[in-house]
């Protein structure tokens, strides 16, 4: 039996159809993936879903006594609320009583003089509590809380949009649902958070639809595809990856279709406006179909073209960009940068990541120069076109209307050598004519991001700074955004939490190690983890080499007297160094050859990854050399130890 059913819904903006006599239903165990275009109509059909928006027509049926979690893509808390507060509000009448005793129960201890009347208060609200069975909800509600590593007394006013999102999350998933629905739950979180919640969701037994454009996260969490284009809701069944071979085929064969009906449409049209012949032929059956097929032509919804995306990287900067020299920055206690160094120069795509709250905007700022260091010098390079994405949107003015943020005081922008209206350049990022005087504040998340890239790549920039620019845009959009990074000539930093976008645009990574601490690798986000793992590998092999030093150290204390050099040569003579075999001694002859061809092995493959061209034009390539060049550290550390073992 299915959890939901959608049967027949519309549901139209304007003169826009986001739903077409759509269908959809959700069964046990079932994670649906619902993805489509900015502005599809995504988000109003899981508030459908959800029962918090209507339905132009159309039913939603939800199976009897089904419980249901929601997450909305910015949810709405009231910022004087506790944590607590906010997590219970989602477990019906309990919750005020929940609420009410949680926060007596915090001002006793606080308030002595009201002691007597709190304690008769706790008393009465115990009761309530009891007679309800309502005890395990608390409990439910404080490990929610402690998973998502939240603070129950915080007010909600003071958090992060990573911590409401973690919130929103904790509090749908309190009492777990049958059905959960997720709208872009990726966003604000870090990459930490992220594969915790893909973990988490793999592992639990909840049916769900969730919408998000992390292609990383799609793959690896969905079971079936749902895509929501124009206004039709078509199934994949698997992952994302599926889904792209599928969907390539059926909008090839789409084409192809749409082409013949306008050849037989456009014979047709010919034919009636031959007149005379046609009205003499009285072939009214042939007339008819011309009618008919006019009408199927006019009722065709077409594909929205694509953003056409193009960057003008101006005049080249210096070959050095910039050189930080054991920079150090604390805010009061807390160290951010601790002696870092780095050279970036000319070309560089460089993907700074790390939890919230690490500091990358931080070491971003030091960087570019905005901030100065308490230690360490920071030298730029010169000729410097800096152009800067702001995740947080603050450079947009909520009441300026689109073409001045665009172009203010002018009707044209000049990308390149091209000259391009505003209006027409505006076009390109999918906005109306009818838009072009719209105000900002009337568009959506997705679109804001649009109009902030727009507005980026309107003037010339050697050096790009993107601040988490993928966050709302939909997976075509982030395509071909890959594609122009992938392109751009001149320097990038990328601040971003999309594993594949990192993995797509970056050739170097700087992370965090703790403390304040940063450092760099080469490749993209896949590479960063292939070398975390060489690392804990070697962490854990130092540790076992160290535990079995503690333990040969106490079968042989300290206190015992050294061997003379008389008793060394009598156990070697006794058999206590044993003799090594023809094909040992062969053997060991042949490591320091071996060792030296994957030294040199390895130069050369480090010499290649240092090459920013080899990213752009043979992405493959450079990921294979990545994983030889661990697979190359893994073989030297192992012969080093056999030559170790054999010589001694």
């Amino acid at each position: 039996m299915p959890y939901l059913t959608l049967s027949d819904a519309s549901l139209a903006y304007g003169h826009v159809p986001l739903l077409d006599h759509a269908s959809f239903q959700l069964d046990p165990g079932e994670r649906v993936a619902l993805i489509g275009r900015n502005g599809s109509g995504k988000s109003s059909l899981l508030r459908a879903l959800a029962g918090q928006g209507a339905l132009d027509d159309g039913v939603v049926w939800q199976q009897p006594g089904l419980h249901l979690g929601y997450v909305p893509q910015e949810p709405l808390f009231a910022p004087d609320m506790s944590v607590f507060e906010a997590v219970v509000a989602g477990m019906g009448e309990v919750s005020s009583l929940l609420a009410e005793y949680h926060a007596v129960a915090h001002e006793i201890s606080a308030s002595p003089e009201r002691q007597v009347f709190l304690l008769d208060r706790l008393h009465h609200l115990q009761n309530a509590l009891e007679m309800r069975q309502a005890w395990s909800f608390e409990a439910q509600a404080e490990q929610a809380i402690q998973r998502f590593s939240l603070d129950a007394s915080a007010r909600v006013g003071t958090l992060s949009g990573g911590q409401k999102k973690r919130l929103a999350l904790a509090q749908a998933l309190a009492v777990p649902p049958d059905v959960l629905l997720l709208d872009e739950p990726t966003n604000h979180l870090d990459i930490e958070a992220i594969e915790w919640l893909e973990d988490m969701l793999r592992a639990s037994a909840v049916a769900m639809v969730f919408i998000t454009h992390d292609r990383h996260f799609l793959d690896r969490v969905s079971t079936r595809i749902v895509e929501l284009d124009r206004g039709r809701l078509q199934s994949f069944p698997g992952c994302f990856a599926d889904y792209q071979a599928i969907k390539e085929k059926t909008l090839h064969d789409e084409a192809s279709l749409n082409a013949r009906f306008d050849k037989l449409l456009a014979q047709e049209e010919v034919w009636i406006r031959k007149g005379v012949e046609a009205r003499r032929t009285r072939n009214e059956g042939r007339v008819r179909r011309l009618e008919r097929l006019r009408r199927e032509r006019a009722a065709r919804r077409e594909r929205q073209g694509c953003v056409e995306l193009a960057i003008d990287a101006g005049k080249k900067s210096g070959r050095l960009v910039a050189e930080l020299v054991d920079v150090s920055k604390s805010f009061g206690d807390q160290a951010v940068v601790r002696n870092f160094s780095c050279r970036l120069q000319r070309g560089d795509r460089i993907g700074i990541i790390g939890p919230n709250g690490a500091g990358k905007t931080t070491l971003l700022r030091l960087i570019l120069g905005e901030l100065a260091p308490d230690a360490g010098q920071v030298r730029l390079g010169t000729r410097l076109q800096i152009a800067y994405f702001d995740q947080f949107r603050m450079q947009l003015d909520e009441e300026a209307v689109l073409v001045d943020v665009i172009s203010p005081g002018s009707d044209y922008v000049e990308i390149g050598n091209e000259r391009k209206h505003v209006i027409g350049y505006l076009g390109d990022f999918l906005f109306a004519p009818e838009r072009a005087r719209s105000p900002v504040k009337s568009l959506s998340g997705g679109e804001r991001n649009r109009l902030l890239l727009a507005r980026l790549f309107a003037r010339p920039a050697n050096v790009l700074v993107l601040d988490e620019p993928t966050n709302d845009l939909d997976i075509e959009t982030l395509e071909l955004l890959e594609q122009l990074l992938q392109d751009y000539t001149g320097t990038l930093f990328l601040v971003s939490h999309d594993r594949a976008f990192l993995d797509n645009v970056v050739t170097q990574i700087i992370a965090p190690e703790g403390e304040g601490r940063w450092y760099e690798s080469v490749g993209g986000y896949g590479d960063w983890l292939e070398y975390q793992k060489g690392r804990q590998r070697e962490r854990q092999t130092m540790q076992r080499a160290g535990g079995a030093h503690r333990i040969v150290s106490a079968k042989h204390p300290a206190t015992t007297a050294p061997a003379s050099p008389e008793s060394l040569a009598e156990k070697s003579s006794a058999g206590g160094r044993r003799k090594l075999g023809y094909k040992e001694t062969r053997e060991l002859d042949a490591l320091p050859g071996r060792i030296a061809a994957l030294e040199a092995e390895q130069k050369a493959t480090m010499l290649r990854l240092e090459d920013p061209a080899l990213y752009q034009a043979q992405p493959d390539e450079a990921r294979r050399l990545s994983t030889r060049l661990a697979e190359i550290e893994e073989e030297l550390m192992a012969l080093l130890e056999r030559w170790a073992f054999l010589e001694s």
